[in-house]
C-alpha cells in the first residue's frame, strides 16, 4: 500500500485500487498523521489542527468518531492485510503505524537527503539519481485537495520548501559536471514558477553567460531587477550585481562552474527535515 501526500491526497492499495475517506475532516485526520508516521499525535493537537482555536464541545467525540470511520474505510477498502491494524490508539493520542516506504513524503525526503549528501560527497552522478527519482514524486502542491489547520499547514510549507532544495540541488549536480548549458531551458522555467527566487534568476544569468550567450545573460538580470523592483521595491543581491559587473568588464572573471550567486544554503550542512 502506498499513502500520496504529494499532490492530491490518495491511497493506493495493494492490488492498485484507489481509494478516499468519505469526509474532508478524515482525510485531514488522516494527513496529519501521516505526516509523522509512527508518531503518537496527542488529542489536543488532532483537535487544534481540526477545528483550531474554537473546537465545539463535541470535539473530542467528533474525533473519535473519524477514526471509527477512517479504520472502518481501511477494513472494507482492504487497504492493510488482515490482521494488520494502521490507525492505533496510543496515550495521549493517536498514531498511524506505517513504514517510511508507505509515505510518498518520506520517501521524497530521503531521496532529497541522499542526494545532498553525494553532492557533499563529490559523487553527482549519484546525486542526480537521487534527485530525479524524488523530483519523480511530485505530482503537484503536496495534499492540494484537503483542508489544513495550522499545523498541518506548516508541514506542507516544510515539504514545499524541501521541494525547492531539491530542485536547487538538481541545478547545482548539473553544473558541477559542466552542464551549465543543459540547465538553461530548466532554469528558464524554474524563474518563471518562482519569479522571486533569487538563486534560480543567478543560475540562469551565470548559465547564459558561461554558454557564450552574453547578451540574454544581461536581458535575465534585467528582467530580475525589474521584477524585484515592482514587487519588493528592492535591487538583486550584492553577488548577483557583481556578477553582472562581471559580465559587462571588457575582461570578465572566468565564471567556474560551481559558482552560486546566491545559493541559499551550503552544501557543507544538512537540510533539516520536517522539523516543524
Amino acid at each position: 500500500m502506498r499513502f500520496n501526500l504529494i499532490g492530491p491526497f490518495e491511497i493506493v492499495t495493494d492490488d492498485g485500487r484507489r481509494c478516499m475517506p468519505s469526509t474532508p475532516k478524515v482525510c485531514q485526520t488522516l494527513a496529519f498523521l501521516l505526516t509523522r508516521p509512527r508518531d503518537v499525535a496527542p488529542v489536543d493537537a488532532l483537535i487544534q489542527e481540526l477545528w483550531g482555536k474554537a473546537p465545539p464541545r463535541t470535539a473530542l467525540t467528533t474525533l473519535q468518531t473519524y477514526v471509527y470511520h477512517a479504520r472502518r474505510m481501511f477494513s472494507e477498502q482492504g487497504v492493510a492485510p488482515a490482521g494488520r491494524e494502521l490507525l492505533v490508539r496510543r496515550s495521549p493520542g493517536y498514531l498511524i503505524d506505517v513504514e517510511d516506504d508507505e509515505v510518498d513524503s518520506k520517501i521524497f525526503e530521503r531521496l532529497v537527503a541522499a542526494g545532498q549528501e553525494d553532492l557533499r560527497a563529490d559523487r553527482p552522478e549519484r546525486a542526480l539519481e537521487h534527485l530525479d527519482r524524488a523530483l519523480a514524486l511530485w505530482r503537484g502542491p503536496a495534499l492540494s485537495d484537503i483542508p489544513a489547520g495550522d499545523i498541518l499547514a506548516g508541514r506542507i510549507a516544510r515539504l514545499e520548501e524541501l521541494h525547492i532544495r531539491a530542485l536547487e540541488l538538481r541545478i547545482e549536480a548539473d553544473t558541477v559536471l559542466g552542464r551549465q548549458r543543459d540547465t538553461i531551458a530548466h532554469l528558464r522555467a524554474l524563474v518563471a514558477e518562482f519569479p522571486l527566487h533569487e538563486w534560480f534568476h543567478g543560475r540562469l544569468i551565470s548559465a547564459l553567460h558561461a554558454s557564450g550567450r552574453r547578451a540574454e545573460a544581461l536581458q535575465a538580470y534585467r528582467s530580475l531587477h525589474k521584477i524585484l523592483d515592482d514587487e519588493l521595491g528592492v535591487e538583486p543581491s550584492p553577488e548577483i550585481q557583481q556578477l553582472q559587473r562581471e559580465i559587462l568588464s571588457p575582461h570578465p572573471a572566468v565564471l567556474r562552474p560551481a559558482l552560486a550567486p546566491t545559493g541559499p544554503r551550503p552544501l557543507n550542512r544538512p537540510v533539516p527535515l520536517w522539523t516543524g
